[in-house]
């Protein structure tokens, strides 16, 4: 069975083929990407409506060159899977809207994917692909939580982030430092050049006793600090890049001790970490460190299925339906659904 796979969240444009050959894992046949950063970086962050009218010129071009890549044709696709939530309203409409209208005119059924799970999944599309149960570290964009995953569907929430993301603190302190958009990134690469001890920043609820998580305050603490050094005359080069160095520490450190703490509380030896921040360099090599010190596994996506793709979409659609998890459906009436909580799909 050929699932074909459509990403249209936010600010990036994907399309993928999966194949299902029995009970093994889904294999990747081919995957296209379009990023849409470059247009919105003189904004300093996604702009929706531009967005959704660039995932409207973006994806049938993409669809068809993932079908030439993977020597296939429409007549392949079996099932035509989208993104149904959560993300921007109306950049998941395009998706949603292009994979219906395709399904119907290919008499071919459809399937809604949870974004979040296509991240959650994405790791077994890598070499070394994960076993059933972990436990889940998301981080992906307005996204941190930590999830028990007993299989395809099953999963329970152990813990969350209360107002801001570790995305979006890498982000808005990246804003803070100068640094643009996307900030992330930005932020990570000043950071290699910094001593991630130069500025005492908090760690919001490390001793909390809880799996939860918080970083509106460390932004805060950013920003009073880089106050404190324009004030004194101090923001040069290397200031920012200490800063940097000790804001991405911070937030790692938490990252670490909590994921460190859901295996401890749960059981679990084996951890997976997907999401945009789960291509941080820091981040996998401290869990790598404390993993390989406490015998545990840890697991990442490739490097280029960190960010949202159009193959995680493909991929959980392909393992839904290999574990009957979901029925796809020739009813193309669709709806999407920009909050969805991870643990109520079922």
């Amino acid at each position: 069975m050929n699932v074909l796979g459509i990403e249209s969240s936010c600010d990036e444009t994907g399309v993928a083929l999966v194949t299902i050959d029995g009970g093994a894992v889904p294999a990747l046949r081919a995957h296209a990407l379009h990023s849409q950063v470059a247009m919105h970086q003189d904004y300093g962050g996604v702009v929706p409506e531009l967005a959704s009218r660039d995932h409207i010129r973006r994806v049938l071009p993409l669809a068809r060159q993932v079908l030439h890549e993977a020597q296939a044709t429409l007549a392949d696709v079996d099932v035509v899977a989208f993104t149904r939530g959560p993300g921007l309203a109306g950049a998941l409409l395009v998706g949603a809207g292009v994979a219906c209208a395709l399904a119907a005119a290919l008499g071919k059924p459809t399937l809604g994917v949870h974004h979040l799970e296509g991240h959650l999944l994405s790791p077994f599309l890598s070499a070394d692909a994960p076993e059933f149960p972990f436990v889940a570290l998301l981080v992906s964009g307005g996204h941190t939580q930590l999830m028990r995953v007993e299989g395809v569907g099953d999963y329970e929430l152990l813990g969350e982030t209360i107002d801001d993301a570790a995305g979006e603190a890498f982000d808005k302190s990246a804003k803070l430092l100068g640094l643009g958009y996307p900030g992330g990134p930005a932020l990570s690469r000043l950071a290699a050049f910094g001593n991630p001890e130069a500025f005492a920043l908090p760690r919001p609820l490390l001793h909390s006793g809880n799996l939860d998580f918080s970083f509106a305050g460390l932004k805060t603490a950013v920003l009073t600090q880089h106050r404190k050094l324009e004030a004194a005359g101090n923001v040069c080069e290397q200031s920012r890049a200490d800063l940097a160095a000790s804001t991405q520490a911070a937030i790692v450190e938490v990252l670490v001790k909590k994921s460190l703490a859901a295996l401890k509380a749960t059981g679990l030896k084996r951890l997976v970490v997907s999401g945009g921040v789960g291509a941080n360099s820091a981040l996998r090599e401290q869990l790598n460190t404390a993993a390989q010190r406490r015998g545990l596994r840890v697991h990442y996506p490739e490097l280029a299925l960190c960010t949202d793709n159009g193959a995680m979409i493909a991929l959980a659609a392909a393992m839904r339906l290999q574990a009957g998890r979901a029925e796809a459906a020739h009813d193309y009436a669709f709806d999407v659904k920009p909050r969805w909580p991870l643990d109520q799909i079922g």
